[in-house]
């Protein structure tokens, strides 16, 4: 937001009183890491904000006080510079014990449009953000989004971002890798110094006030490549001592990001699965392939496949995740069904002979989960479905096949995964390599940064590989899946 938008946002609140800290004013700026919007609906979305005077503290207190509750004030306005367009606001408390974070649900606003907001603290006015709402029920608006994930901290800030808040978007999903937990990462003030840090960044900051995301974690917001209760990275801890850790980190994620308080943690358990509908043109399924499934098999990572990997009970998503998908899938009646997850879901043999190496922490360490998806698409056959994936930092456009072991088989879906906003890709010669034992592959992308954008209409979706050259951003790619059609086809 530029300077002379800034001075605009405030002029309203000119003569609001001083709130906050019983009627102190606050340390200093307290909207150092930005605002956000999330999940929107027909009538409204969820806003936050945290205080954070100090995002970087020591005590992960972001410089606010321990012991006291913050009154925040909230407007929703139709026009970006407020004067009489004010149609909501209201006054919601920000607590220490969840950092100074809060969570506004907007209700009551008109369905399909863009709104602004901003937050007031002790006499300081927030940057103004904005928001659109769903379409309503019925209605089959085009749908604009972006789809990102993995965004190690790299030098400060993210020109991926930047170039997404330039984009004409309705909504961004974010399949995870939002931080990278360190070595030493362990405590809720730990976490909170590690969002701290990340949400410092303008890029970013820029992203989310500029369109609504929809979020869901994947392994680095705990430990890398964690399993339901296992971790990766702190074996010499018991599964006891890794809830602890899970409960912190899964606090300080609900702390920093635009989740509805339906999602707020009870200790190391979070609801992150859920649906958003965009009138009768698309339901996005949101699901969460960690905090579920069973631990990986030995070979975690690329290695010969392990017998364990194709064991029949092997869940990714858990009973009732699985059952909430496939009910939502059967019941849905609008024109596309996007299912918007973590890591790969078609296979990827690396070896280049005879034998098969891959992933185990992808689906392809959980096959017989990976049967029941497909095989469910394949039999209940709900219209428009399509896999939205990231994790692996690199771009591909998967054929989604009845069976793996067939080229010749027929094909379920199509699957798109997003290249990293951030994260490098040191394995892309090894893929490169191994793209002739895969011919269900019908893109790869490399070693490159950026995202995808996606225009949806009834009849078709379109996917842009939006990759950085230089200080811009280019497209490199470009798919489309026609209504109907379980294949992607070159734009």
């Amino acid at each position: 937001m530029d300077r002379g938008r800034f001075l605009r946002a405030g002029a309203a609140f000119a003569l609001l009183p001083v709130l906050g800290c019983g009627g102190e004013r606050l340390p200093d700026y307290p909207f150092r890491l930005g605002v956000a919007s999330g999940d929107p609906s027909p009538d409204g979305f969820v806003i936050w904000t945290r205080l954070a005077p100090e995002p970087l503290a020591e005590d992960g207190r972001g410089g606010m006080p321990p012991d006291r509750k913050v009154l925040v004030r909230w407007e929703v306005s139709e026009e970006e510079g407020f004067g009489r367009g004010v149609v909501r606001r209201g006054r919601v408390e920000a607590r220490p014990e969840l950092g100074h974070s809060v969570h506004v649900e907007v209700g009551g606003l008109r369905a399909g449009r863009w709104y602004w907001y901003r937050f007031e603290a002790g006499g300081e006015v927030s940057p103004v953000g904005r928001a659109r709402t769903a379409p309503p029920p019925g209605r089959r608006e085009r749908l604009s989004f972006a789809v990102a994930s993995c965004q190690a901290w790299t030098r400060g800030d993210y020109p991926a971002y930047r170039r997404m808040a330039e984009e004409d978007l309705d909504l961004v999903l974010h399949l995870g890798d939002y931080v990278y937990e360190e070595e030493d990462t362990r405590t809720l003030a730990d976490f909170r110094r590690l969002y701290g840090l990340y949400k410092s960044a303008p890029g970013l900051q820029a992203a989310h006030a500029a369109f609504p995301f929809a979020a869901v974690l994947d392994d680095h917001e705990v430990d890398n490549d964690w399993a339901g209760s296992y971790p990766e990275d702190y074996p010499e801890l018991g599964r006891e001592e890794f809830l602890r850790i899970r409960a912190a980190a899964f606090q300080a994620y609900y702390e920093h990001m635009p989740l509805r308080p339906s999602s707020l943690p009870q200790g190391p358990r979070m609801r992150l699965h859920r649906r958003l509908r965009f009138g009768s043109l698309a339901e996005i399924h949101l699901l969460d392939t960690r905090q579920y499934r069973d631990d990986q098999p030995t070979g975690r990572l690329i290695a010969p496949r392990e017998p364990e990997a194709l064991a029949a009970g092997r869940s990714m998503l858990g009973d009732e995740q699985r059952r909430w998908l496939f009910a939502g899938l059967q019941r849905s009646r609008t024109s596309w069904n996007l299912i918007a997850q973590q890591t790969m879901l078609a296979r990827y043999d690396y070896d280049t002979g005879p034998g098969v190496n891959v992933n185990h922490d992808q689906w392809d360490g959980y096959a017989a989960a990976r049967e029941r998806l497909l095989g469910f698409l394949r039999e209940s056959r709900p219209p428009g479905p399509v896999v939205l994936s990231g994790d692996w930092h690199a771009g591909f456009v998967n054929d989604l096949k009845a069976d793996f072991r067939d080229p010749a088989s027929g094909t379920v879906a199509p699957e798109i995964v997003t290249t990293s906003i951030s994260s490098g890709c040191p394995w892309a010669e090894r893929v490169k390599r191994a793209l002739g034992e895969n011919p269900h592959v019908r893109y790869f992308g490399g070693d490159r940064r950026g995202y995808v954008r996606c225009s949806l209409g009834e009849k078709l979706l379109r996917a842009d590989f939006r990759l950085l050259r230089g200080a811009g951003v280019e497209t490199a790619a470009s798919w489309v899946v026609e209504s109907g059609s379980p294949e992607a086809r070159r734009a």
